[in-house]
């Protein structure tokens, strides 16, 4: 059964950089051909999916997030992360890492993290 959870503040200043990490169980985020996305839900809002990192280590991004969004990994901890740079009140969301089918969909989830960007 693979498990994320997913980790990082709470609150975080506008303009500033919010960090947040994923931390997979019972899977490798190596294992060909899944990829590991991120994902957030403005309150009142749809779920967006922001990035991911595949597999092979490629990664990907939402074209309107793209210019201030990071996905990375470090494979010896079996841990990926997002960065979000110059922050907004409106991206304040919850947050979630999630896996990737290789041909489509996502099986498994982390619960969810909430992040409020406010002064």
């Amino acid at each position: 059964q693979v498990q994320l959870q997913e980790s990082g503040p709470g609150l975080v200043k506008p303009s500033q950089t919010l960090s947040l990490t994923c931390t997979v169980s019972g899977g490798s985020i190596t294992t060909n051909y899944y990829h590991w996305s991120w994902i957030r839900q403005p309150p009142g809002k749809g779920l967006e999916w922001m990035g991911a990192i595949a597999y092979d280590g490629n990664t990907y991004y939402s074209p309107s997030l793209k210019s201030h969004t990071s996905v990375s990994r470090d494979t010896s901890k079996n841990q990926f992360s997002l960065q979000l740079s110059s922050v907004t009140p409106e991206d304040t969301a919850v947050y979630y890492c999630a896996r990737g089918r290789p041909l489509g969909g996502y099986d498994y989830w982390g619960q969810g993290t909430q992040v409020t960007v406010s002064s």
